[in-house]
């Protein structure tokens, strides 16, 4: 027997409030930062261990895909920086308004991808 009764609503006729892919986001970057973190200890560890794997430091420092993942490391450690420091002025109740939740959201974008390239040119 089929019911030809609609279906609850579904996320993809959800508007994509900007608010919540940035809660998201934050979210995932935290996560990524978390494992991030442990692939840059063992980067170092093994400049720790010496001239005898220097040569493995060397190899995985060449590798394009290791600095790629720093490249998307260092987005989301800016990322994950500013938008807390939003979510602490929201915890106080500072810029809780529409317009400024959007317009500090926009900031956060601007300042992590500006923070990135500079990262990435001055260093």
């Amino acid at each position: 027997m089929t019911d030809n009764r609609p279906l609850s609503p579904h996320l993809s006729i959800h508007k994509k409030v900007l608010t919540a892919l940035f809660s998201i986001f934050h979210r995932i970057t935290g996560i990524g930062l978390s494992l991030g973190t442990i692939l840059i200890a063992i980067w170092f560890l093994l400049i720790s261990l010496g001239p005898n794997y220097f040569i493995y430091f060397e190899i995985i420092s060449k590798n394009i895909l290791f600095k790629f993942i720093l490249l998307i490391w260092t987005i989301g450690i800016f990322y994950h920086l500013y938008n807390g420091c939003r979510k602490l002025y929201w915890s106080f109740g500072i810029g809780m308004d529409l317009t400024t939740v959007y317009r500090s959201g926009y900031i956060v974008l601007f300042l992590t991808l500006s923070s990135t390239i500079a990262v990435w040119l001055l260093v």
